[in-house]
């Protein structure tokens, strides 16, 4: 790819896709530029990924074929306010960020803008991120296509319509801390029952790990994976059955209904 990428906003999710876009060599490390608000960040950044950083948005802005909006939803309006003179018709806006809509970032601007709305997740940070995009009217198939080919450098990609992007921010872009929560109780349980505590969650973590990539590679049903288990009599059907009765599918379904509401206010804020 020969496009030059922009990420306005250098914090961790940002430097996970920088880290995953230079691993899987899509772009080269001269090709990226960032901005960041610190010195300590813009130090670390340029010795870590050997790109270029400063903090002039503006000049990045201006530079960039694909402008990845790396920031706090809080300061997007007054982000694009300082930048949308440097943007041209032909520069694509990534937004990174929950409850910012296609239609809120095109008002923004003063002419058609082309912009893809994206929600990646930490797991970006080791290869393994789950993201979803969605293009507004303005963005080709080819340019939708060479955004995708960046967002799975560091894992997979789905583009879906905007009006799913709340259920998408429980699914997939929050629920890595419901996993860690499911892993940390797994953990002090095996702990309660004398295993040591590093050893605790590698156990906990690799059978995660193990039961999802047994999902996605067999392409068979959770439940039925989960039947395999559990023989007649045995220790996991009492495990199942006491989670089934202290309401575990009742929570992570309520916990996601929840996230999702939350996502639907911020997008409705002005």
């Amino acid at each position: 790819m020969s496009k030059k990428i922009g990420f306005l906003g250098c914090g961790q999710m940002g430097q996970a896709m920088i880290q995953g876009m230079i691993d899987s060599r899509v772009v080269e490390p001269a090709q990226i530029s960032a901005t960041a608000l610190t010195d300590e960040t813009i130090d670390f950044v340029a010795d870590e990924y050997g790109i270029l950083i400063s903090s002039d948005n503006k000049k990045l802005a201006a530079s960039s074929d694909i402008l990845f909006l790396a920031v706090k939803p809080y300061i997007y309006e007054g982000v694009i306010q300082e930048i949308k003179s440097a943007v041209t018709e032909d520069t694509i806006i990534v937004t990174v960020a929950a409850g910012i809509t296609l239609e809120k970032v095109k008002s923004s601007f003063d002419f058609n803008v082309k912009v893809i709305r994206s929600m990646p997740n930490t797991p970006s940070l080791v290869g393994a991120g789950m993201s979803v995009l969605c293009p507004n009217d303005f963005v080709t198939e080819e340019e939708l296509s060479s955004v995708k080919e960046l967002f799975e450098s560091f894992g997979e990609s789905e583009v879906i319509g905007e009006h799913l992007m709340d259920a998408v921010t429980a699914v997939s872009g929050s629920s890595p801390a419901y996993v860690y929560m499911f892993i940390e109780a797994m953990a002090d349980a095996a702990v309660q029952q004398g295993i040591p505590r590093d050893k605790a969650y590698k156990l906990a973590a690799q059978s995660v790990q193990g039961a999802a990539k047994m999902v996605l590679e067999t392409g068979r049903h959770p439940g039925e994976l989960k039947d395999i288990v559990c023989t007649p009599g045995g220790t996991t059907i009492a495990a199942v059955n006491t989670l089934e009765q202290t309401g575990l599918r009742s929570s992570v379904i309520q916990a996601m209904n929840a996230c999702a509401e939350r996502a639907k206010e911020l997008s409705q804020k002005k």
